[in-house]
């Protein structure tokens, strides 16, 4: 996802919110066949989505001037990712 980056205080932030908003563990949650956190990191996946456009400008990204890319995993066991980039234009 695309978010501020100058404070390290905005991820944790974000890490909190998710964590009141989508608790891993809830009893409402009954798909748990990965762990607790299974249901819940699908449903935070979900809440910051899976691709982002980013515009690349010389060769750069074209960010604002606080902006980073946070690739986030909602997991409490690491798991290999791929990342897929595709670059459209001249």
């Amino acid at each position: 996802m695309l978010c501020e980056n100058a404070d390290p205080a905005v991820m944790r932030d974000l890490e909190a919110f998710m964590e009141r908003q989508v608790q891993d563990g809830d009893p409402l949650f009954t798909h748990t066949a990965e762990g607790p956190d299974d249901m819940p990191a699908h449903i935070r996946s979900v809440l910051t989505q899976s691709d982002l456009n980013v515009p690349i400008s010389d060769g750069r990204c074209a960010l604002g001037a606080w902006q980073g890319i946070y690739l986030w995993e909602h997991r409490f066991a690491p798991h290999r990712r791929k990342v897929m980039l595709t670059l459209n234009g001249d």
